[in-house]
């Protein structure tokens, strides 16, 4: 299972990351995330609710629907909790070997946050699927296209201040995949129940991330 959620993500090239959306509005929100073409979505530890939310996404749509994760999951308690809840992956800001064990011991794959090359290679070595390029505005896609040389066998997922501007350079570099926040998930449009906003941004990642790759 944890080979076909990885292969989820490199096909779909987009994860969606949920922070502080009213519970109430969530299962909208993923749908028109989904609408859109993009059926992986992570919802962030320091999200109210976040177990519920987790629970209500995992129950409202198929696996072939949407995929849910957990993020910002700093350590192995939190990886547990939301595992049990119905977490498909798990995401971290940082490189935390027992979040990745217990990760693995569920059975779930992980995307583990690092800034450094060493950071890449011991998260890998410890078991994460793939990892996490973060902050990625500030490392910018140069970062990314460097870790190709000598690394180029470790997904990556470049996170935090990617944006329609940027998301193709990113996978010109060699990203495998994107996480995006609220330039995709936008939390005025959500609080307006304008989903159509996500449906409509969701389309124009998925299409960025599609040209990039053939280009």
């Amino acid at each position: 299972m944890s080979a076909d959620i990885v292969q989820r993500v490199v096909e779909t090239g987009v994860v969606a990351i949920v922070r502080g959306t009213n519970p109430e509005r969530a299962i909208e929100t993923v749908d028109a995330l989904q609408r859109g073409g993009v059926s992986v979505v992570e919802v962030t530890a320091n999200t109210d609710g976040v177990l519920d939310m987790i629970r209500e996404i995992s129950s409202t749509f198929t696996a072939d629907e949407v995929v849910v994760g957990a993020g910002t999951v700093l350590d192995s308690e939190t990886a547990r909790a939301t595992t049990l809840a119905g977490a498909e992956f798990i995401v971290t800001p940082s490189f935390d070997t027992e979040t990745i064990q217990t990760a693995n011991r569920y059975g779930v794959p992980s995307v583990v946050g690092v800034a450094t090359p060493t950071e890449a290679v011991d998260a890998y070595t410890a078991g994460a699927d793939m990892v996490k390029i973060f902050p990625a505005a500030s490392l910018g896609p140069g970062f990314v296209s460097s870790l190709q040389g000598p690394l180029g066998h470790i997904p990556t997922v470049p996170t935090g201040g990617v944006s329609l501007d940027n998301v193709g350079a990113f996978i010109d570099a060699g990203a495998t995949a994107v996480g995006v926040g609220s330039s995709l998930v936008d939390g005025e449009a959500i609080e307006r129940g304008d989903y159509e906003v996500l449906t409509a941004n969701a389309r124009a990642f998925v299409d960025a991330v599609a040209t990039a790759r053939t280009d």
